[in-house]
């Protein structure tokens, strides 16, 4: 039995727990004001055309995680109850440290992207990977993918409302990466830091969730065999 309050077999209730998790472990608007900082040297026009090119991007290394993560984990023995306890931890613990530590995690995003400050073709590396989509964006998309329904319609549903919120994110880095200089304005380090907080406390709900619902699954089997 699944206790998730979410029905992530419809594609409503895949999207509605994807996006906030992709949300918070991205922070397009934190994203932004490094953007804006590596990218300030350069014609405010060759920075739009990055931040569409970086969006795209974004959205094939979500949409291959998504949907290939958790089969290729699967394909290696791991059980989808074990994916999920292992991939909610890893958001728990990637969250936790969201919340606890900002300043260190933009410090980690500003310093992998200063080769961007210099060299010319910088959309997918650094700005793509890792500054919005690194490692932990990937271990997000993938402990989502182990939310899939085992089988049958909910399936097709479930990858569509996760694919849905994917495309979601990367109109939302699109945005503010392309006004980068207004976000900066409007914002500040402060303010992003603040936002930060507040979707890192909402990304480790979410990695509690899989995990409980993990813990559940492996319940269920140890009934179904004890029976």
């Amino acid at each position: 039995m699944d206790l998730s309050p979410l029905p992530v077999e419809s594609v409503v209730g895949a999207f509605l727990l994807a996006f906030p998790a992709l949300f918070s472990i991205v922070n397009p608007i934190g994203s932004a004001l490094i953007f804006h900082g590596v990218t300030s040297s350069r014609e405010r026009t060759e920075r739009h055309r990055m931040a569409g090119r970086v969006a795209v991007y974004a959205l094939i290394v979500l949409l291959v995680s998504l949907w290939l993560g958790g089969y290729v984990l699967n394909f290696f023995g791991v059980s989808l109850s074990a994916l999920r306890i292992g991939g909610g931890l890893v958001v728990a613990v990637r969250a936790w440290g969201l919340l606890m530590q900002p300043e260190e995690h933009e410090e980690r995003k500003a310093s992998s992207a200063e080769p961007a400050q210099d060299a010319e073709d910088v959309a997918f590396f650094p700005l793509t990977m890792p500054l919005t989509t690194g490692p932990g964006t990937i271990a997000v998309a993938i402990a989502l993918s182990s939310q899939r329904p085992a089988s049958g319609i909910g399936t097709f549903s479930f990858f569509a409302g996760v694919s849905a919120a994917a495309l979601a994110i990367t109109a939302v880095i699109w945005l503010c990466y392309r006004w980068a200089d207004e976000v900066t304005r409007l914002l500040g380090r402060g303010g992003a830091r603040v936002l930060s907080r507040l979707v890192a406390f909402l990304l480790l709900c979410v990695g509690v969730q899989i995990i409980v619902t993990g813990v559940t699954g492996i319940g269920g089997l140890l009934t179904a065999h004890g029976a």
